[in-house]
């Protein structure tokens, strides 16, 4: 791959995606696959003027072994040393950097069980010193091509082709054109202007219907918003958390989901897929599920915590989004997510709510924003999928229609 168009992503997600200024500290996780570019990330990181940039490598094998050798104990415990790392970070808010290559069935054949209440355990472990970081730190998710994450999506290809194949879809639908960070602001701006025209209708509830069967209402906060593209922390330091990013989402009411819903693309979690599933929700909660491949770990991700079953968010992307238009399935919910309107199961975004810097986390979830340790996105978009809004004033307004935007 063309290393100066991969230093034009490196400071894409430096400066665009996780906003570093000076001044900043920075985490940057990653796995073992592109030690190269996780290189560039950091040493642009430092020209964009953070003190300090600290990798953290992560490694699907050995989660593998933990799940199998550990104890059920020992799987979900959080050592002190791991607490006083998040503590430290809670004081001085590194802005955090993630690159994604996990291989997609990297963690099948797992204990899922065991897996699932380890991680359970560890998460509300870590959840009260993330609640005090929530909205004060800067963040971005993108991704880096794995080998074996290439080889799923390129089975046919030797595997250094298939590589180089999914940095040209990665960096493609990232937007690394000869000026990325213009390409970005650009692309912001259109977002920008979408939300202003939802967050002026007054929508009270979004009514998605399909041929696949889907069927289903989702009730809207009063005082929430639409958002996407560009966020500000509470301090107001600018940042993107996705790159790609095509969504414009908001956080629905918890307990005001009614109908179902179908899957149509495959949920990649932790390295296992779940595919051709279907949700059924009553009073907002998930009461019925059915799922052709992996509907045993889908069950157990929804009985995570008492808010896996609720819904999180509800996200709006075209079905003509360049991720779609790349006809690649990239079995990653980072850009699969961004080729399709999608709905997430548990913890909405606090940030969603007008004014939510005036209100604590407990405050937030008590106007209604799903509280939960998970949020895990599903697609559910398709060629036909239409959207109406029901606003306050008693109109009906088409959101979507036959994919695309009707707005």
């Amino acid at each position: 791959m063309n290393k100066e168009r991969l230093k034009k992503y490196a400071q894409l997600i430096a400066t665009v995606g996780a906003g570093v200024v000076e001044g900043d500290r920075v985490a940057i996780y990653a796995e073992l696959d592109q030690p190269e570019f996780v290189t560039m990330v950091a040493e642009e990181c430092y020209k964009a003027g953070a003190i300090k940039v600290s990798v953290n490598f992560n490694h699907q094998p050995l989660t593998a072994l933990d799940v199998a050798y550990c104890s059920d104990e020992v799987l979900g415990e959080v050592e002190p040393w791991f607490l006083e790392k998040w503590e430290y970070q809670a004081k001085t808010l590194p802005a955090k950097i993630f690159l994604l290559s996990e291989d997609p069935d990297g963690l099948a054949g797992i204990d899922q069980a065991k897996y699932s209440k380890g991680l359970a355990s560890r998460q509300k472990q870590i959840k009260p010193i993330r609640t005090r970081m929530e909205n004060r730190y800067q963040w971005c998710i993108a991704a880096v091509p794995g080998k074996a994450w290439a080889k799923k999506i390129f089975p046919d290809l030797p595997e250094g082709k298939a590589v180089e194949k999914l940095w040209r879809a990665i960096l493609d639908t990232s937007r690394v054109t000869a000026n990325p960070v213009t390409a970005w602001k650009k692309h912001n701006r259109t977002l920008a202007k979408k939300c202003r025209i939802l967050n002026g209708l007054g929508i009270e509830s979004l009514h998605y219907t399909a041929s696949n069967g889907t069927d289903l209402t989702v009730g809207l906060l009063p005082d929430g918003t639409f958002c996407a593209g560009e966020e500000r922390t509470v301090g107001g330091k600018r940042f993107n958390p996705n790159i790609p990013s095509e969504e414009v989402f908001t956080s629905p009411k918890r307990g005001a989901a009614e109908g179902i819903v179908y899957s149509s693309m495959p949920l990649s979690y932790d390295g296992q897929l779940i595919d051709k599933f279907w949700l059924r929700f009553e009073g907002g909660k998930v009461v019925d599920l059915g799922a052709e491949k992996n509907e045993k770990l889908l069950r157990e991700i929804i009985a995570m915590d008492e808010g896996a079953a609720y819904l999180g968010e509800c996200a709006l992307v075209p079905y003509s989004s360049p991720i779609r238009k790349s006809g690649i399935l990239f079995y990653n919910t980072l850009f699969d997510e961004n080729a399709a309107c999608h709905l997430a199961l548990g913890m909405g975004f606090t940030n969603t709510l007008r004014d939510y810097e005036k209100y604590t986390e407990d405050e937030a979830h008590e106007r209604g924003i799903n509280d939960s340790i998970v949020h895990e996105d599903f697609m559910i978009g398709t060629k036909d999928l239409s959207i109406t809004a029901k606003t306050r004033d008693g109109k009906s307004v088409a959101i979507f229609t036959d994919g695309e935007w009707a707005i």
